[in-house]
């Protein structure tokens, strides 16, 4: 039954054969009706008044019972209207207690009827029910010394007979309508639910995601109209879905891709979400993560989730070398509900804090010690006057110049280094020849080596022609040859190599000077820093000439390595990429 086609199919048949019962019923009714009423009236135009004085002047006359009976039978079967067939309809006379005086046929015998019993009584009985299987007029006739009863019975044969043929007509009616009903069911169901079906299957299809395919409108009813709103349905269904799938997209890609950790968790703490960057701030496994694991400490779930949207809470952790902080919130859908943890990693910003703050305090310290001097020394000249001796004067407004120069030596580098970070360093690309620059340097600096009795070297090597800025390279040579012969001894040995490695020439400056402790080689790049600051101090240094180097090289596409021992000497190497129409 659960076939609408079955289903439409037993209806009609139900429908047919109610409509059948329903006639075979009314006509059968109304046939044994029909027969009733013409058996009375058939009696009553036979039993008329003189008809009646015919029948109670034979029983008056009658001197024998049995032989008036036979005359009173005899009068009553010439009456042609009576219609009398002794196959369907007969006729006794009776006694008053119901003998059998004479009859159309052989029956001796008779059932007693209501109609008979009401003639016993002295009363014409004409009585006939719809169900009772006869029809039956019992009539009495008095008068002389013998009563007599005249009962016409019919057996309703003919009435019988004519419904058991109006029933095989309507049954045979009955089986043809049938097979009409069953074939034009067939086609109406076949007209409704093919639709239908198609309908179901395009449903389907849309239920499994494939919106390809458009359900063919094959009327203009009621059907063919669903049809056309089920396919402007699924068309705005897939725009719809395409939309948020595009925006679950944007969102995903930016959850999964954000610096900020985000961290999403049920009313019972278990884990929703997380991004790969929580993950790597938390320094967990997605399986280890628990509200209360991680965040219990910083406000109890359950304070969190009683928040009231804009509300949240504010916190901070360490997790290893990272400062993490932490917004917390609870979030809530008609489904469920949770809370959510915005990690921000400030290690970089609280280091960058610091890296002002030093920065500050380090630019203060070294313009402090020159003005220092600058003050001390001038006021010595003010408040002596002419009684300073000259060469004492001379010497004064010597170290006056020398902290002036160094002043301006800091402020040149913090303006070249400020220039760097601001990206408003001008730098004037040529093609040269490296060898010519490294030579150059070296000659530049070898009086300076001859100071302190070291031993310069350049090892000419094989080299190339670059594509960059030649003054600021140089710069970078210099640096790096000055600081190998300030922090040498006297009497040291400076090397310079040249050569190309792959696509990229390469200088190398060997010393044999103090060295540089294991443990300050990461920091030697930070601005400021130095390993020996007394030293540095004494030569003039700022602390800022390898943190310019660097940034030199990194707009040339450039590297700077430095590998030493302490007390041993240093090695500091350059690489520079060999400009494109040069490779080979």
């Amino acid at each position: 039954m659960r076939s609408l086609r079955l289903k439409m199919v037993l209806v009609m048949i139900l429908m047919v054969a109610c409509l059948m019962l329903v006639m075979v019923t009314f006509l059968t009714s109304r046939v044994v009706s029909f027969y009733m009423t013409e058996f009375y009236e058939q009696m009553e135009q036979s039993f008329t008044t003189g008809f009646l004085q015919q029948l109670q002047s034979i029983a008056a006359q009658s001197m024998d019972e049995t032989a008036g009976a036979e005359q009173l039978k005899e009068l009553v079967m010439a009456q042609s209207d009576m219609g009398i067939d002794i196959s369907d309809r007969n006729v006794y006379i009776l006694a008053q207690d119901g003998r059998v005086l004479a009859g159309s046929n052989s029956e001796t015998m008779l059932h007693t009827t209501p109609n008979l019993l009401t003639a016993m009584s002295g009363f014409v009985g004409q009585q006939s029910a719809m169900m009772d299987r006869y029809m039956d007029l019992a009539v009495p006739i008095t008068g002389g010394e013998y009563s007599y009863i005249v009962y016409v019975l019919d057996n309703r044969n003919t009435v019988n007979e004519l419904t058991g043929e109006i029933v095989q007509i309507i049954l045979s009616a009955l089986g043809l309508g049938l097979a009409f009903c069953i074939a034009l069911s067939v086609i109406l169901s076949q007209i409704i639910i093919a639709p239908i079906e198609r309908l179901t299957h395009g449903t389907q299809r849309v239920a499994s995601g494939d919106f390809s395919e458009k359900i063919e409108v094959s009327s203009r009813d009621e059907i063919g109209t669903l049809t056309q709103s089920f396919n402007h349905m699924a068309q705005v269904l897939q725009d719809t879905l395409a939309e948020v799938e595009n925006e679950r997209g944007k969102l995903e890609t930016l959850f999964l891709h954000m610096t900020d950790g985000v961290v999403a968790f049920d009313t019972n703490g278990q884990l929703i979400h997380s991004n790969p960057a929580a993950v790597t701030m938390l320094r967990t496994s997605q399986r280890e993560m628990y509200y209360d694991r991680l965040f219990g400490e910083i406000s109890p779930l359950k304070d969190l989730l009683k928040l009231q949207r804009p509300q949240f809470v504010e916190g901070s952790m360490q997790v290893g070398d990272l400062e993490l902080e932490l917004s917390l919130a609870p979030f809530s859908t008609e489904a469920a509900g949770g809370v959510i943890a915005v990690i921000h990693d400030v290690t970089e910003q609280r280091r960058a804090e610091q890296t002002r703050k030093e920065f500050v305090a380090n630019v203060s310290h070294e313009l402090r010690t020159p003005l220092t001097n600058i003050k001390s020394y001038a006021e010595t000249i003010v408040q002596t006057g002419d009684e300073l001796p000259p060469e004492l004067h001379q010497s004064f407004m010597g170290v006056i110049l020398g902290e002036t120069d160094r002043m301006t030596r800091i402020v040149q580098d913090l303006l070249t280094l400020s220039r760097f970070d601001s990206g408003r360093m001008e730098m004037n690309f040529t093609r040269f020849d490296f060898r010519q620059s490294v030579q150059s340097v070296c000659k530049a600096e070898e009086l300076d080596a001859q100071h302190h009795d070291h031993t310069l070297t350049l090892h000419d090597g094989p080299t190339a022609t670059i594509h960059g800025d030649r003054n600021r390279i140089e710069q970078v040579i210099m640096n790096i040859l000055s600081n190998a012969i300030k922090y040498t001894p006297d009497g040291g040995k400076i090397d310079v190599y040249t050569g190309i490695k792959g696509h990229m020439v390469w200088i190398r400056v060997k010393d044999t000077g103090i060295g540089i402790p294991e443990k300050d080689l990461p920091r030697l790049f930070e601005r400021f820093y130095r390993v020996d600051k007394a030293r540095s101090r004494e030569s003039g240094g700022t602390g800022l000439g390898l943190s310019i180097a660097q940034e030199i090289l990194r707009l040339h596409n450039g590297d700077i390595r430095i590998e030493s021992v302490y007390g041993a000497g240093t090695t500091v190497t350059v690489l520079l990429p060999i400009a494109q129409e040069d490779l080979p």
